[in-house]
C-alpha cells in the first residue's frame, strides 16, 4: 500500500519551473532516500509535500494514505500524519519553547479527534522524550530555537517528531551541520520513530545517516526532474562516485 503518491506534479516559484513533472510511490513502511546534487529541487519537494505557501502547484496531484492533500493546508496535512523536520530550523524570538510543543501537541490531537492530555501527562511524556534525546540543559525557558546551536536546533526538530506522531516523516538533510556526536543522537531519534512501523523520506548527500535508518528505495534528482531509482547500493555508488556523472545513471 502506497502512503504517499505523487503524480506528474510541476512546481514553480514565482515565473521560475523547479520541479517537472515528478512522479513518486512511497510504500507505507518503508523508507525512501532521496539524493542529488545542490539544486536538483529535493528540498523544494519536502516543503511542497508540507503544503509550504512559497510554491506553487502547476500541474499534478499528492495523495497521502488514500486522500488528495494537493491543495491542503500544512495545518491538515499535519493533521493527516505529515511532518517535515527542517535542513536549517527557524529561530523565533519571543515564542516560549515548551508552551509552543504542548500547544501544538493539543491541535494535532484535535485534528485528530483524540482526547487531549492533561499538563502533567504532556510534562511526563516530554521529560522521556528530552531524556532519549540527551537533552541535558534546562529548555523550559528557551524560545524556539533561539540560541540554540546546529545540534540542539535537530533534537529540538526530533522532539517536534516524537510528540507529532506521525505517519510519514520526511527528513530535509537533518544530519547537515551535526557533528559526531550529535549525529548519533538524531541517528538513535530517527530509528526510534521508525521502529514504529512508520514511513520515512530522507534528503541527504550523504551514507552516514542511513547507518540509523535502512534504505528500501534511493532515489536520484537533477534539475528538478527523478533521474535514476534503485536500492540501497545506488546510494552507495554515489558517494562515491559523486553527481558528475548523474545522467548516466
Amino acid at each position: 500500500m502506497n502512503i504517499l503518491s505523487i503524480k506528474h506534479l510541476s512546481v514553480s516559484a514565482g515565473d521560475k519551473q523547479i520541479l517537472s513533472d515528478i512522479n513518486l510511490d512511497l510504500i507505507a513502511g518503508e523508507t525512501t532516500v532521496i539524493m542529488g546534487p545542490n539544486g536538483s529541487g529535493k528540498s523544494t519537494l519536502s516543503n511542497v509535500l508540507m503544503g509550504h505557501p512559497a510554491y506553487q502547484v502547476d500541474s499534478g496531484t499528492i495523495t497521502f494514505n488514500g486522500i488528495d492533500i494537493t491543495a491542503a493546508k500544512p495545518e491538515e496535512r499535519a493533521a493527516l500524519g505529515l511532518f517535515l523536520a527542517w535542513q536549517q530550523p527557524r529561530e523565533i524570538a519571543g515564542l516560549d519553547l515548551y508552551p509552543f510543543l504542548f500547544d501544538a501537541h493539543k491541535a494535532l490531537r484535535t485534528g485528530r479527534n483524540k482526547s487531549l492530555p492533561t499538563v502533567f501527562q504532556f510534562k511526563e511524556k516530554l521529560d522521556q522524550e528530552t531524556a532519549a534525546l540527551q537533552v541535558k540543559d534546562d529548555w523550559s525557558h528557551r524560545n524556539l530555537n533561539q540560541g540554540f546551536s546546529g545540534g540542539e536546533k535537530k533534537k529540538a526538530e526530533m522532539l517536534q517528531l516524537a510528540l507529532s506522531d506521525p505517519l510519514l516523516a520526511i527528513f530535509d538533510e537533518i544530519d547537515s551541520g551535526l557533528d559526531v556526536d550529535a549525529l548519533k543522537v538524531v541517528g538513535k531519534a530517527m530509528k526510534r520513530f521508525k521502529k514504529k512501523n512508520k514511513s520515512a523520506l530522507v534528503v541527504t548527500h550523504y551514507l552516514r545517516i542511513l547507518k540509523y535508518l535502512k534504505a528500501d528505495k534511493v532515489i536520484v534528482m537533477a534539475k528538478g526532474k527523478i533521474v535514476a531509482s534503485g536500492g540501497p547500493e545506488l546510494a552507495e555508488r554515489l558517494e562515491k562516485e559523486g553527481f558528475t556523472d548523474i545522467e548516466k545513471l
